[in-house]
């Protein structure tokens, strides 16, 4: 019997997360909104494909929670999406107050769930998430590390010429430009160090790119964000959750400590498996990285005080 994970949101995201994940075969995938019609049809166009895809999985899309009852992993990307001259934080309140509805839903009818979050201000989100669901820390995770980290990783193999399966490089801290913190001192290209391949202002540059990243191609669509590299970003991590995977990956958790922060969602490496968050790695980084995520803890509670409550 396959298992289940419910997609809540059925904009471009999504949908295109619902898509990657039914095409992989070992989840049946439903997706919901509130939107009558919209979960459907997407959802329909997708099973469609599922022949010539070779998998035997279903798409289900419905407006119903009831449909989502006992899903394995859910996530959750409902929210308003970022339009030119947006910030994240610029989503806090309405989107603090359409996740806390749909997690306290969630976790009603799949109350063993891992809770993937996407939804922005992701860091914030994470935390309405935990008191909305009342899980446990380690089934609440979220997802921006896993989205900023593809980008720099992208962006330092544009610049090296090399692919970017020789690229280990990782985006920590938070999920803002402001606060997000593409590592250099581990970065490396099939093993050779990144400050060896790049003069120093180019490594600045691609750490500038990777920072805004999201933005860039909000200013280039003019109409709306990003949903392809996010959406393939989130379904690795539900795959690790599924399958146990146990992959080391860069997501946000909420630490009691460790990087120097206490109480707060911030995008750190950790092993990702069955139940969700398994264990948080504490690595060594240059002194300025370490404060920048640091830093980035203390904004992310300060986004949480001003976040409206439920």
């Amino acid at each position: 019997m396959r298992q289940k994970v419910t997609i809540v949101g059925a904009g471009n995201t999504g949908a295109t997360m619902a898509q990657i994940l039914g095409t992989r075969g070992y989840a049946d995938v439903v997706l919901l909104d509130i939107v009558d019609g919209l979960p459907q049809g997407k959802a329909l166009d997708q099973a469609e494909a599922l022949p010539w895809a070779r998998s035997s999985a279903t798409i289900t899309g419905t407006n119903d929670w009831d449909d989502t009852a006992n899903s394995e992993v859910i996530v959750i990307t409902s929210g308003v999406a970022r339009k030119p001259g947006m910030t994240r934080e610029d989503l806090l309140g309405t989107n603090a107050g359409i996740v806390r509805s749909v997690v306290s839903e969630a976790a009603r009818r799949s109350p063993n769930a891992v809770l993937v979050i996407f939804a922005n201000p992701m860091d914030a989100m994470c935390h309405v998430a935990l008191e909305a669901s009342g899980f446990p820390k380690e089934r609440v995770v979220g997802q921006g590390g896993m989205l900023d980290t593809a980008r720099y990783r992208t962006f330092i193999g544009m610049e090296t010429g090399a692919s970017v399966k020789d690229v280990s490089a990782w985006v920590l801290g938070g999920h803002t430009e402001a606060t997000m913190v593409p590592i250099v001192s581990n970065a490396t290209v099939g093993g050779v160090p990144l400050i060896q391949l790049l003069q120093p202002d180019t490594v600045a540059a691609v750490v500038n790119r990777a920072r805004r990243g999201g933005a860039e191609i909000v200013d280039l669509l003019k109409t709306g964000s990003a949903f392809v590299a996010p959406a393939v970003a989130t379904i690795e991590m539900v795959e690790s959750i599924l399958l146990d995977e146990r992959r080391i990956l860069p997501c946000a958790a909420l630490l009691e400590g460790e990087y120097g922060v206490d109480g707060g969602y911030v995008g750190v490496p950790l092993r990702l498996g069955a139940g969700g968050i398994q264990e948080i790695y504490e690595i060594s980084l240059a002194d300025d990285e370490r404060e920048a995520i640091r830093q980035a803890g203390d904004a992310v509670k300060e986004l949480v005080e001003a976040t409206p409550k439920g």
